[in-house]
């Protein structure tokens, strides 16, 4: 068992598999040392086959394959495919089309929350997967019979997997749910980071102006040199070193020396002087420039109604088979449960209302009742005068 490693070899598969109707598609990759997700490993099947591409094989040429994930022809079917699209994006700027995400599918024919790719071979194919190289270092090579079979597992049992989803949407005229699900991953947006906004990802305890637009430069500059060097924000700056730099700025760069994880000479080095650049812009930002974090308002207790309305939430999903968390979450029943005049809700919109808004309106009206029968809750219409 070899994987693909020359570009003629590449370039024959992808010929072939553009007239296919599908491909299943799933990488490998590593991030522990690195900014980017290192790509190292391409499993890519139809029905007729499987095959495992290296593209850290020396002059591999990708575009083929790349190309092949941009033939609105073949639909490219993938299992949780939010990381696998971010190195897509990475690479060559642009995502895969048409997509289809078994774990979204899953959800919207009654598989439940986040199913996972083992449980719906489990269920569907009635296979096991083979774990045996779930840890293994996909960089390393070369790669054992071993680690090929576990990794085609990871789109051969996909096929299958694929047709019974496909099958059950058009069964059920469900497809239009499951694009809904999916619009927001066609943008490629969702998969990069600018530096600007890298501050809102850190967990701040305070909402002092000034403090957020020295973070907000600090972050940014942060982001910038592990983009550039390829390397985890936090082996450029601990999130610890921002706050505290934030909040007792240095005077000098000599007194970046003196903080705890910061090493030794770092204020004579090229990225210690771009710190301290990034300190004076955030110093200098005039007042109407600083960021404005909102107080944050204390949470209310839980109105008992809240607690009603995901009972009835979990016996209309479980009815309509579909996952509860594409309905509605928790904090969206308490936050109406708490505020009845805000009717705003994805749940009161489209399938989802016809599912459950409809309903959770009427309980809050006091026009539907949830009531105990041998052992299980039944949801109650009142009949009103």
């Amino acid at each position: 068992m070899q994987p693909i490693t020359t570009s003629n070899e590449l370039a024959a598969l992808c010929d072939r598999l553009k007239s296919a109707e599908f491909v299943t598609v799933d990488t490998e990759f590593l991030r522990d040392s690195s900014y980017y997700s290192k790509l190292c490993l391409i499993q890519i099947a139809d029905d007729e086959g499987a095959a495992a591409i290296d593209p850290l094989a020396e002059g591999l040429d990708l575009a083929p394959f790349f190309d092949l994930m941009a033939n609105e022809n073949v639909i490219k079917v993938l299992h949780a495919c939010r990381q696998d699209l971010e190195i897509f994006v990475n690479i060559v700027n642009q995502l895969p089309t048409p997509i289809f995400d078994t774990q979204v599918a899953a959800m919207v024919c009654g598989f439940g929350d986040s199913v996972g790719y083992e449980t719906l071979v489990n269920k569907i194919t009635g296979g096991q997967l083979d774990k045996s190289a779930r840890y293994t270092d996909w960089s390393k090579r070369p790669l054992s019979d071993a680690q090929l079979t576990y990794a085609l597992g990871d789109v051969t049992h996909l096929r299958t997997i694929y047709r019974k989803l496909k099958d059950e949407l058009e069964k059920t005229d469900r497809q239009s749910w499951v694009d809904e699900e999916m619009a927001p991953y066609k943008e490629t947006s969702l998969y990069t980071v600018e530096p600007e906004d890298a501050w809102k990802r850190l967990k701040v305890r305070t909402n002092k102006p000034r403090f957020l637009g020295v973070l907000q430069c600090l972050a940014e500059w942060r982001e910038v040199e592990a983009q550039q060097r390829d390397i985890p924000r936090n082996r450029v700056a601990k999130d610890e070193t921002l706050f505290e730099i934030a909040a007792h700025p240095p005077k000098d760069a000599s007194q970046l020396d003196r903080l705890r994880g910061v090493p030794n000479g770092f204020s004579r080095s090229r990225a210690g002087k771009s710190l301290m650049d990034a300190l004076e812009k955030g110093l200098e930002l005039p007042d109407s420039e600083l960021p404005q974090l909102a107080r944050a308002k204390p949470r209310p207790a839980t109105p008992p109604m809240a607690d009603l309305l995901k009972v009835l939430l979990k016996i209309k999903c479980e009815q309509a088979r579909v996952a509860s968390r594409m309905v509605a979450s928790a904090q969206e029943l308490e936050q109406w449960a708490a505020e009845p005049h805000k009717t705003d809700l994805r749940a009161f919109h489209g399938w989802r209302n016809d599912i459950f808004g409809k309903d959770a309106k009427k309980l809050m009206a006091g026009d539907l009742a949830l009531t105990a029968n041998k052992g299980s809750i039944e949801v109650v219409e009142l009949e009103t005068e």
